[in-house]
């Protein structure tokens, strides 16, 4: 008889080293609503590093809060890993949208080391002047009709659950994510429309400004090109796109796009990342949201 022999224990994985940049810029997160998905969003965070993180609005999403609650641990991790980035020595600057509108009663403060500004201007490295606005000042139907807006509002947070049965379904099947409401903004030609129409008028705004760009959200549909010789960046979302906008060393920009790469968990970064519970003071601000 052989003694039974013990497996010897596995190699531990490594982790992916992280990613460092000059700036990165992050939009649309729509915490608040189960269309988030932040669970990449903190994979997203807790591989990246930067000098300067700017949080292009709709960080919060004040009209979903409003509508029922919704405050997952998930979420409270992100704003609590934002706030140990600002800790860490990264400058975390929050430029609010319309669904985080409420903030906008706080432009020039800071909140845990976060400023909030209405917008800014952002130099690269190779010296090219951009504006940071979210974009919604853009939009005619959150500045002419906002009802129709949050009417809107409703018929895109179906299309999201819909898109989540979708997506499980899919994984099941051992197939990729897939963003439904994506594919019906690209093939509907009002929507297409909507879009070049908003990319235009920002670029527009831009060089009546003097500057050489603009970096925007807003329309979940990240891009980057130039318009009649202004850059045009959009750095999306992280409800369907999952993608952000950063800027390297030498200031070249470039769209990273986070729907296929492989999560790793930190146990150690969990932890550190969860914090204390600030659904509270959320719900506060939230309130504020006209």
């Amino acid at each position: 008889m052989h003694p039974a022999m013990t497996p010897a224990p596995l190699p531990p994985q490594p982790k992916a080293a992280k990613q460092r940049f000059r700036t990165i810029w992050i939009s649309d997160l729509h915490l608040g609503t189960p269309g988030c998905q932040a669970e990449a969003l903190l994979d997203f965070l807790r591989r990246t590093e930067c000098e300067t993180l700017y949080l292009v609005g709709d960080i919060i999403d004040g009209w979903q809060l409003k509508r029922s609650w919704y405050w997952p641990q998930a979420h409270n991790d992100v704003v609590q890993k934002l706030l140990r980035k600002v800790r860490k020595g990264c400058r975390v600057i929050f430029v609010p949208g319309n669904h985080d509108e409420f903030a906008r009663h706080y432009i020039g403060h800071h909140f845990g080391g976060v400023e909030v500004a209405a917008e800014w201007i952002h130099t690269t490295a190779d010296g090219r002047r951009l504006w940071i606005t979210h974009g919604d000042l853009f939009d005619g139907v959150i500045q002419c009709a906002k009802w129709l807006a949050h009417l809107g509002d409703h018929a895109y947070e179906f299309t999201l659950k819909l898109n989540r049965h979708l997506n499980r379904l899919r994984g099941r099947l051992g197939l990729p994510y897939w963003s439904l409401s994506k594919y019906l903004k690209l093939k509907v030609k009002r929507a297409v429309s909507y879009v070049s129409d908003f990319e235009a008028a920002v670029a527009r705004e831009a060089r009546r400004r003097g500057l050489q760009g603009v970096v925007c959200g807003h329309i979940h549909h990240a891009e980057l090109r130039e318009i009649d010789g202004i850059l045009y960046a959009n750095d999306g979302d992280w409800v369907e796109s999952l993608t952000a906008l950063v800027e390297h060393a030498d200031g070249r920009l470039e769209i990273l796009d986070w729907t296929g790469v492989p999560h790793w968990q930190d146990s150690e970064a969990s932890q550190e990342d969860a914090g204390v519970d600030i659904g509270e003071e959320v719900a506060v601000f939230a309130r504020k949201s006209a």
